[in-house]
């Protein structure tokens, strides 16, 4: 019999009336049944949330701290066990699934550290004009109010993690929807969390139905709602709660920019070995996967062979094999609608140079380049493993092809010029630039998030903590400073 996996409601492991079936990309298999809340039930969780602001607020941060490490220690002794799940309904090739565990690890971690050092206070004294004398301010942070936190399918436990850590180290309620396609990975946080001494309703994990969403985002016990996902979303959520605190981790098509001193034979290994790695890694499904590969006139020719028998190198396959690099996409769906735009680049006169062949969800590792400016592939975040080059006529070109485009996440730079770095640091209109490498990088404790199109607000541990609270002064009268 298939297993049905219970939700948590304000704490506590419950079940619903339905089931959602939870199934594996790669092979349909039913991987297993998640138990979806009722209407009821979605309330209740709300108005316990809602209930326990102020306890949690005023928990001591001993306590929180002591929970978030304790679900980063139990994460990091089932690392293989949730690895095989992230894997079994995400699709994901269970190396990279390991790599997953471990990043969410950290995070718990880094939230714990931040618990025990946030809001100390600062202080600033006012009698810097004779109408301040005797008066000192000090000022702390204080929760906005309970967050809606949405996370989606492609990392479905870390971005749970980036979440749900946050919230708890600040001692702010929060109600986690996982994405419906991959709930369990999330609803693993919730037995950690079940094992600590945290107060009844400051958690929910909910598998909601997307379509019972707006009434979810639009409840004004609900002020802060952080969502990843995609552009057309996110920004929906925005226009529907224009006075709400909202934080949008959306798309981008990552560039990555060869400098014509990137040039000896070792460096080009290096570019193709990150780009083809980093195009494919989660099947291209990564906000800051590389779409677009921008190469100085003075590499182009010789980088581009490189990339082709890089890429052509990646291992597709059953993701459950450890040696698999490349698994399929989250369904067939989207790998059909990567298919279609492949195909009508193509017919507007790209040259397909690798890949282009879809089997069910998978889609072999794909190359092209001369893809016209104008295809759906040049402008939108394909969401899978595709990848484009084209050649820059010098830095500032190449800094140009960067920003045409609606999105700003991440890009990467491959440069041995620190001058090079610093001006590419100024002229890129993105939320981040690596240098050096794919702009694929992300360390959880960094702010993390993108200009434009790619979202507002940051992630990342610190980030969120800073979001999820707000400033307060307090004015001390009668001070001898």
């Amino acid at each position: 019999m298939t297993s049905i996996h219970a939700f948590w409601l304000a704490g506590r492991q419950t079940t619903g009336e339905t089931t959602l079936d939870v199934t594996s990309p790669w092979d349909g298999r039913l991987v297993a049944k998640a138990a979806v809340p009722t209407d009821a039930q979605v309330e209740e969780a709300v108005a316990a949330a809602h209930a326990v602001r102020d306890e949690f607020a005023a928990t001591p941060a001993h306590v929180r701290a002591a929970a978030l490490d304790h679900v980063s220690r139990r994460l990091a002794e089932r690392t293989e066990e949730i690895a095989q799940l992230i894997s079994a309904e995400n699709g994901k090739p269970v190396k990279w699934a390991r790599g997953e565990v471990g990043r969410a690890v950290s995070v718990f971690r880094f939230a714990a550290e931040e618990a025990r050092r946030f809001n100390g206070g600062e202080a600033q004294r006012l009698d810097t004009d004779a109408g301040g004398q005797g008066r000192l301010a000090l000022t702390r942070r204080f929760p906005k109010g309970v967050v809606l936190g949405i996370a989606p399918f492609n990392f479905p436990l870390n971005l749970c993690a980036h979440k749900v850590a946050p919230a708890i180290a600040v001692g702010t309620p929060i109600i986690l929807k996982p994405a419906p396609a991959t709930p369990l990975s999330g609803l693993v946080i919730g037995e950690l969390l079940a094992e600590t001494d945290l107060p009844a309703g400051s958690w929910s994990v909910l598998p909601v139905a997307n379509d019972k969403m707006p009434a979810l985002v639009q409840d004004e016990r609900l002020p802060v709602v952080s969502f990843t996902g995609s552009e057309k979303v996110g920004y929906a959520i925005m226009d529907s709660v224009p006075r709400k605190h909202c934080t949008l981790e959306l798309g981008g098509n990552g560039a990555a920019v060869v400098l014509g001193d990137f040039s000896t034979e070792a460096d080009l290994d290096w570019v193709a070995a990150r780009v083809a790695t980093f195009s494919n890694y989660q099947g291209g499904q990564s906000c800051i996967s590389v779409q677009r590969v921008i190469a100085d006139a003075a590499v182009y020719d010789r980088l581009l062979p490189k990339i082709v028998e890089a890429v052509e190198g990646q291992v597709t396959g059953d993701p459950s094999d450890p040696r698999t690099d490349v698994g399929p996409l989250v369904s067939e769906d989207a790998a059909k609608r990567v298919e279609s735009w492949v195909d009508e680049a193509v017919r507007a006169g790209a040259h397909l140079l690798t890949g282009g062949k879809r089997d069910g969800a998978t889609y072999a590792p794909t190359v092209l380049t001369d893809v016209p400016a104008d295809t759906t592939l040049a402008r939108e975040e394909v969401f899978g493993p595709v990848m484009t080059v084209t050649k820059a006529d010098g830095e500032q070109a190449a800094y140009d092809a960067v920003n045409d485009s609606k999105y700003g996440l991440q890009a990467g730079v491959f440069t041995h010029d620190l001058q090079a770095a610093f001006r590419a640091h100024r002229a890129l209109e993105v939320g981040g630039v690596v240098i050096g490498d794919a702009p694929s990088y992300r360390a959880d404790q960094m702010p993390y998030g993108g200009v434009k199109q790619s979202g507002v607000g940051r992630e990342g541990v610190r980030s969120a903590m800073e979001d999820y609270t707000y400033e307060r002064v307090m004015v001390l009268t009668g001070i001898e400073l």
